[in-house]
C-alpha cells in the first residue's frame, strides 16, 4: 500500500508557504491506518525497547496504537505545564526563539530501552531535544521513528540514533 495516497499536503499551513503533511486521511482509512502501524512495529521491534514515546501531540496518535500493538508501554512527552505531578524539564533552541518540553519524573527508569515517535521529523529539533531529555533521565535512547520524513530539511543528521521513516518528502 502507498501510504503517500493516504496523506494530505495542504498549503500555506499554519502559516504562507508551508506546506503541512496532514495524517489525519491517513487516520480516517482504517486499512491504510493498520498498515502504518504494522510497517512502523517492523521497525521499531528489532531495537527490543522497552517503552515507546510520543512527542506532543501527534506523536501521541504515533506511538500509543504502537505500543499497544507491540506490547509495550507508552510515555509522553509534552510541552511544559501540560503533565500533572512531578515534570522533568529540558529547553532547547528553535530556529526563532525556544521551547521547553517535559516528562514526568517517574516515567523511564535508568537503563530502559527507549524509542521515540512522532508522525513528522522535519528539522530534528523537537526530537534531538527528546532524546536529550530522556537520556537525562538515564534512559537507552535505542532509536527513533515516524511517518513522515522531510528529507530536504536534513534533520536525520541533527540525531545520533537510527531512525526509520515509512514516507519521505524531497521538496
Amino acid at each position: 500500500m502507498d501510504l503517500k495516497q493516504h496523506i494530505r499536503a495542504i498549503p500555506d499551513f499554519p502559516e504562507p508557504g508551508i506546506l503541512f503533511y496532514d495524517i489525519s486521511t491517513l487516520l480516517m482509512h482504517p486499512a491504510a491506518w493498520r498498515t502504518t502501524v504494522e510497517r512502523l512495529g517492523a521497525e521499531v521491534l528489532p531495537r527490543r525497547p522497552d517503552l515507546l514515546v510520543g512527542i506532543e501531540s501527534r506523536g501521541f496518535l504515533t506511538a500509543a496504537p504502537l505500543a499497544l500493538h507491540l506490547g509495550l508501554g507508552f510515555i509522553m512527552v509534552r510541552k511544559k505545564g501540560k503533565l500533572p505531578g512531578e515534570t522533568i524539564r529540558h529547553s532547547y533552541d528553535l530556529e526563532y526563539g525556544s521551547d521547553t518540553i517535559e516528562v514526568q519524573a517517574d516515567a523511564v527508569r535508568p537503563g530502559q530501552r527507549v524509542v521515540v515517535l512522532d508522525d513528522l521529523l522535519a528539522t530534528g529539533g523537537t526530537m534531538r531535544a527528546t532524546v536529550e531529555l530522556l537520556r537525562g533521565l538515564g534512559a537507552e535512547v535505542v532509536g527513533a521513528a515516524c511517518i513522515i520524513e522531510l528529507t530536504f530539511l536534513e534533520g536525520r543528521s541533527r540525531l545520533d540514533i537510527p531512525l526509520s521513516s515509512l514516507v519521505a518528502y524531497d521538496s
